[in-house]
């Protein structure tokens, strides 16, 4: 049995689990398994990989994405850039193996992390893209966020990152005036907020402010138009919810898997 997983806290509805499951069984792959993991503590990741010696690999979710770096034996230079982690690759290692790379752990197994975000991000954005869309919000600071900037950047898209507290690279969502709004025609939610159950919920933006030369993109899938999309798309704005993404991203993570 070759098993894989999503580790965060708390999971409820998972997009991936059902993903994998229908993939396993639509390509005869009897033997594969895909599982949840609630962790509310990472520190208990150590654990549940000891528990679990025939897993392949981890999806990784809110609010995980940073914190489980301190356990990675090797972080790919993207998801470093990123300085986010989405997708383990789980390799057992034997000890001649170790020797002849020259690493030397008392651990058998090897932990890889990757980012698979910023791919999915990336080729489900750049379809979206008009010559005005140059300057973008970013709405939210967490691991998704990180991954968001990190394809802005890329695709040579400023940005400002709005959250709850101003700091020197952030600015309050109190602060969007109408010139920001004006400037920013690319919004990018990466908050939980409009996931379901909480459809009611949106972020607190001047929806007013919104136009027709406005894209609005939510990480969110879960409900299929979020509330912010609806808000955006009533001002004549573009919408796009996460759900390609998140295809996107799962393929690129079963590449990383099985390679």
């Amino acid at each position: 049995m070759k098993k894989f997983g999503l580790i965060g806290f708390p999971l409820g509805h998972s997009f991936s689990k059902i993903y994998f499951t229908e993939k396993f069984e639509r390509e005869g792959l009897t033997d594969y398994k895909y599982e949840l993991f609630p962790l509310e503590n990472i520190s208990d990741v150590q654990e549940l990989i000891t528990a679990n010696p025939d897993l392949c690999g981890l999806n990784v979710t809110i609010p995980h994405k940073i914190g489980i770096m301190f356990y990675l034996d090797k972080v790919t230079p993207e998801a470093k850039a990123i300085d986010a982690v989405n997708c383990i690759r789980i390799i057992n290692q034997k000890p001649v193996e170790s020797f002849f790379t020259g690493e030397f752990t008392s651990m058998k197994v090897r932990l890889e992390g990757h980012n698979t975000d910023a791919y999915g991000f990336e080729e489900s954005l750049k379809p979206l893209l008009k010559k005005h869309h140059n300057k973008a919000l970013i709405l939210g600071n967490g691991g998704a966020a990180r991954a968001v900037a990190f394809v802005l950047d890329k695709l040579d898209i400023d940005f400002k990152i709005v959250s709850r507290k101003a700091s020197r690279k952030q600015i309050k969502y109190s602060q969007l005036n109408a010139a920001i709004m004006r400037e920013h025609t690319v919004i990018i939610n990466t908050t939980p907020l409009g996931m379901s159950p909480d459809i009611s919920t949106c972020p607190d933006i001047p929806y007013d402010l919104i136009t027709d030369r406005h894209l609005l993109y939510d990480l969110v899938y879960n409900p299929a138009e979020t509330e912010f999309m609806k808000r955006g798309k009533e001002k004549g704005a573009g919408v796009k919810n996460g759900e390609e993404m998140l295809h996107l991203q799962a393929e690129k993570a079963w590449e990383i898997w099985t390679s």
